[in-house]
């Protein structure tokens, strides 16, 4: 397939195009369906929201408060009411404001505090607050702000208000895809090299998001599934091309032609790419095990962002290799190529030399990072799960001031008001009830709302004296479930949002541990398959785990204890999202297992070469480290971005993803992993025999073929095991040392192999048999170092000292 869409890549831009713009046009003249639904099946806030639905269908629009305060005086006083009431007059007479209930009209006599001095007036528009146009409400709120002054203070709150808040669409994608170009051009040093993965990834989650649009039509998709899945989009979209580009860009330095260089990164990170785009999907799927409706719709839309990124990967991708042809590789990598010919492939600067650190030094390294690990976890002791509202808001915006004018007026409990429904309950009852819940402590306010004739229902509003987000609140509605309506013996069910958010976060809680051991068994067994090893899917379980909880305590240290929202503009600290702890799980499993997949691929190679686990754990992470470390460096920016969003729950996201992967790529797979895997020797690609004759064999990343396959000259490839000697070759000072050539010789002097070391002093020679050799290794300004060896059946491990001239072995 990647042969055909090189050859024919006009074929292949222009059906991505045509998806793209078709797509596109379809979703912008359907419009958003957007649904939110929190509410959860047989649960006590899920039967009274019901049963106000079929009540009072017609309280189907989105509900917006205007308040006002006076510093002076009273709300009532004339000069007051001759601001207002002629805005609030022009506010119900516009087209789409279905109803607006003032307080200097009769029913809204308690719309008016203790004191005289806040007010406010209900404003219900036609339609739901995506619906609503945003022109209507700019309308509004500019209404509101020419209310205000001579000492009257206005601000209006809602969900409406909230969307024209928000920074313009697109804004956190364009930072992340800037920031993420300059990650690529430094890495690249080619601006076409670096245009390559953000085309891939723009086409992908632009296709995605136009399809999510047309499908929030037919399902219920929530208002922030679109943002996650751009958010998820971007960052496997660029890294998955990122890992392409990276082996087509080696191959074109090694020599071969741009078409067998794109075929062959294809059939080689290709096929780990496909591979790693599964396991998210499959991490995501993981979701639908906690049975949530809310949660479907982020897993249609993140998991068919990720498809179509992997499928833009292999297919958009050669396209575009095809019009760029030996251009990817910039002037300067071209001039040299035709100079000097092909360049070997060798790891070497700092990641070979950080690499033989960690051999050298696993255990203090490895204590290291865990501490740092386990000391980034400590807060997430004190993790709850809640919901956000506008009080989360940043300071200066009108929501949150409208909020808190509410709260200082009215008592903090007033945003987030219990709703008791009574079905069939007569009216000597309902008094009785009324009685009893104003008398339970922490309830400011409890009245029975007037009723419609023959509906059977009776609502009682309760008014904390606490805010929706205390735990006091959640210990309220606990009160009045289990006790007060208990002893009752009534049919009274315990709604508002506040309660719903309370059972959402409860029956999350519930159920996130079935879905962590989900998506944790899921991974072991396809590590367990893809490296025929037990140790090495077990240690990334445990890994991923720590990455989690650590990831988890900084998000509760900024967004639940509020060391720096406001600094990042991201609004008041509070409980954590309920439903955040499941997506994010969901994508940290999911990018953990691409990095190590990515990392534990190479030194399963070499380890298959040389069952020598130190060489095989050395290796790989010389040759891996940079390109995951560079890929991570592009998910932190994409996410990190998403702090722009506007949006509380995805700058939650982006904050925790980044950290996510920050201490996943810099700590775990850098140093943790590696340090761990040295210490645990041989057993890590332990696995029963009766149990690798059963499991099914699945070949990551097939072994490079032709001029991509490194040559023992560069010290990277092995015979078969028994007929090698490696290892290091360094300083007296326990540096590594590059450049320097090894010799082996038979006993009768006959050249066996020749080889130059490494940048982290590695190096491997081969002899077609066994059995007594002479190793000489020379390297400029150092002694000479000759040794007689034997070499028998397993591999003979050499390290080499090389001392200064003219210093004294």
């Amino acid at each position: 397939m990647a042969r055909w869409c090189y050859r024919h890549r006009l074929v292949v831009l222009v059906l991505w195009v045509g998806a793209l713009m078709g797509l596109g046009a379809a979703g912008t003249a359907a419009g958003t369906h957007y649904s939110n639904v929190f509410s959860l099946p047989d649960t006590d806030s899920k039967k009274a929201f019901d049963l106000l639905v079929k009540a009072f269908p017609e309280r189907s629009g989105d509900q917006n408060t205007l308040v006002w305060r006076v510093g002076e005086g009273s709300v009532r006083d004339a000069p007051v009411r001759q601001r207002l009431e002629p805005a609030l007059r022009e506010i119900a007479g516009m087209r789409g404001v279905g109803e607006v209930i003032s307080p200097y009209a009769p029913e809204g006599a308690t719309q008016i505090s203790r004191d005289g001095r806040t007010a406010y007036a209900q404003i219900t528009f036609v339609d739901q607050a995506d619906a609503v146009p945003k022109a209507l409400v700019q309308d509004v709120v500019d209404l509101t702000e020419e209310a205000s002054g001579d000492g009257v203070q206005t601000e209006i709150g809602g969900q409406a208000v909230k969307r024209i808040q928000e920074p313009p669409l697109g804004t956190a994608e364009l930072v992340g895809l800037g920031a993420a170009a300059v990650v690529l051009f430094l890495a690249f040093g080619s601006l076409f090299a670096m245009v390559l993965p953000l085309v891939v990834a723009v086409f992908a989650v632009g296709t995605a998001m136009m399809a999510t649009v047309l499908l929030s039509h037919v399902t219920d998709v929530p208002e922030v599934a679109p943002l996650l899945g751009s958010l998820i989009g971007l960052g496997v979209g660029i890294d998955y091309a990122l890992f392409i580009v990276t082996r087509h860009r080696k191959g074109l330095l090694r020599g071969m032609e741009p078409e067998e260089s794109a075929v062959n990164a294809l059939n080689t990170s290709g096929r780990a790419v496909l591979f790693a785009g599964g396991t998210v999907c499959i991490a995501l799927a993981g979701m639908l095990v906690m049975n949530l409706r809310f949660l479907d719709g982020v897993v249609i839309a993140t998991s068919l962002t990720v498809v179509l990124s992997v499928l833009a990967a292999v297919t958009l991708l050669p396209a575009l290799m095809g019009v760029l042809g030996p251009r990817v590789l910039s002037r300067r990598q071209r001039r040299r190529l035709a100079a000097d010919g092909p360049a070997p492939a060798e790891a070497s600067g700092l990641a070979a030399r950080w690499s033989a650190v960690v051999q050298r030094r696993p255990r203090a390294i490895g204590a290291v990072a865990l501490v740092v690990m386990v000391a980034l976890a400590i807060p997430v002791f004190s993790l709850r799960l809640g919901a956000t509202d506008q009080g989360n808001h940043p300071q200066e915006s009108t929501t949150r001031q409208a909020y808190d004018l509410l709260a200082d007026g009215f008592g903090p409990g007033f945003n987030g008001p219990l709703q008791l429904v009574a079905d069939g309950v007569e009216p000597p009852a309902v008094e009785e009830l009324v009685e009893r819940v104003r008398g339970t402590e922490g309830v400011a306010f409890a009245a029975a709302l007037p009723s419609r004739p023959g509906s059977g229902l009776t609502v009682i509003q309760v008014v904390p004296t606490t805010s929706p987000q205390s735990e006091e609140t959640d210990r309220l509605i606990d009160v009045l479930r289990e006790d007060v309506i208990a002893d009752s013996g009534e049919k009274v069910h315990v709604g508002g949002v506040t309660a719903v958010f309370k059972d959402f976060a409860a029956v999350t809680s519930e159920r996130l541990p079935y879905f962590v051991a989900t998506i944790i068994v899921l991974g072991f067994i396809l590590l367990m398959i893809a490296f025929r090893s037990i140790v090495v899917p077990l240690t990334a379980a445990v890994m991923n785990l720590i990455a989690a909880a650590a990831s988890f305590g900084v998000l509760v240290a900024i967004f639940q204890w509020g060391y720096g929202t406001e600094l990042l503009g991201i609004g008041k600290e509070g409980p954590i999202t309920a439903f955040l702890p499941v997506i994010m799980l969901s994508l940290l499993f999911g990018l953990s297992m691409d990095y190590q997949v990515f990392l534990v691929s190479r030194m399963h190679e070499e380890w298959v070469h040389t069952q020598d686990n130190a060489r095989a754990v050395r290796v790989g992470l010389a040759e891996t480290s940079r390109v995951i470390n560079c890929a991570a460096l592009i998910m932190i920016c994409v996410f990190g971005a998403f702090v722009l969003s506007g949006d509380m729950e995805a700058g939650m996201a982006g904050v925790g993803l980044a950290v996510a992967v920050a201490l996943d790529a810099f700590v775990l797979r850098t140093a943790l992993v590696p340090a761990v895997m040295h210490l645990l020797g041989r057993s890590n690609w332990w696995l029963p025999a009766a149990l690798d004759a059963r499991l099914p064999h699945l070949a990551v990343e097939p072994a490079d073929a032709g001029p991509d396959e490194p040559t023992p000259a560069s010290g990277t490839a092995g015979p078969k095991a028994g007929s090698v000697v490696h290892g290091l070759v360094h300083t007296g000072h326990g540096e590594p040392l590059m450049g320097a050539v090894l010799t082996l010789e038979s006993p009768e002097g006959a050249q066996i192999d020749r080889v130059v070391s490494l940048a982290d002093g590695s190096y491997i020679l081969s002899a077609p048999e066994g059995g007594a050799h002479l190793l000489t290794v020379t390297s400029p300004r150092h002694e000479q170092w000759v040794r007689h060896i034997v070499i028998g059946d397993d591999p003979l491990v050499q390290d080499v000292v090389l001392a200064p001239v003219g210093a004294s072995r």
